[in-house]
């Protein structure tokens, strides 16, 4: 039975699809998949984002920002770029931000500004933060907390605890599962999948990372292969591939303000 996805987190827009997005996206929507959400990480890929966006209108939609990696090596008035791009209509979302303390690309400080930056966007705009976390997730929760408010969005890529699932949750954020909840060793974080609301579940490739078993380090992972993230969440939840399938579109649909 071909399942009604939605991928939320892929990175069409990089040099891994430069020579061949047509066949990505149709071998996508062979596979069932819905609509695709590309995530810009710079200016650059911001700008390619949206252009998929305007190629592809009503099946690809973009997330435009800096993110934290990234951030180091933006110019001045890059932000004020990202602000343009946020005003085109195929925009749905503002990301990637967040936190890393993984990679030490970007002091933790200008990180912090930067994430405050993107969070005033979202307020302004009225759109959804895709929020990048690696080993940062306790700063991150830290950091909302301190908002005046605090904007609709998702923990993409999760690859925190329950406990942090939960302050998440406390604060309105979707949380979404990539390739890695499919891995022999990720017990843990298939638990946590199995705890959130279902209506606040999502499901990403991440793509071209973190493809998923079966395919797991085969290069470049693609939007088709979301399926198998799904279809394991189904299984670790009890419920039918297709049901959640079903729930996780409407989450991301609702989620995007798409209609």
């Amino acid at each position: 039975m071909t399942l009604e996805l939605f991928d939320t987190h892929a990175h069409l827009n990089v040099d891994a699809f430069s020579e061949n997005v047509d066949v990505v996206v149709q071998r996508a929507k062979d596979n069932g998949v819905m609509g695709i959400m590309v995530i810009g990480i710079d200016v650059v890929t911001s700008r390619r984002a949206c252009d998929l966006a305007a190629r592809y209108p009503g099946y690809i939609f973009a997330a435009v920002g800096i993110q934290p990696n990234s951030a180091a090596e933006s110019k001045p008035g890059d932000f004020d770029l990202i602000q343009e791009l946020a005003g085109l209509p195929g925009v749905r979302a503002i990301g990637e931000t967040g936190l890393d303390c993984y990679w030490d690309d970007t002091p933790l400080d200008m990180q912090h500004e930067f994430f405050d930056q993107h969070l005033q966007l979202c307020r302004d705009t009225a759109l959804p933060m895709v929020i990048h976390m690696r080993e940062s997730g306790a700063l991150i929760a830290e950091q909302l907390r301190r908002q005046t408010g605090i904007p609709a969005g998702v923990m993409h890529s999760y690859t925190g605890d329950l406990e942090l699932a939960v302050q998440c949750l406390e604060m309105g954020l979707f949380i979404s599962f990539a390739g890695m909840v499919t891995f022999k060793k990720s017990e843990e974080l298939r638990s946590v999948a199995k705890a959130i609301p279902e209506d606040r579940l999502l499901v990403e490739t991440d793509s071209p990372y973190l493809s998923p078993e079966p395919l797991r380090g085969k290069r470049p992972n693609e939007p088709a292969r979301v399926e198998h993230t799904l279809r394991c969440i189904a299984e670790t939840r009890g419920v039918t591939a297709g049901y959640l399938a079903g729930v996780t579109t409407e989450n991301a649909k609702r989620l995007f303000q798409l209609p």
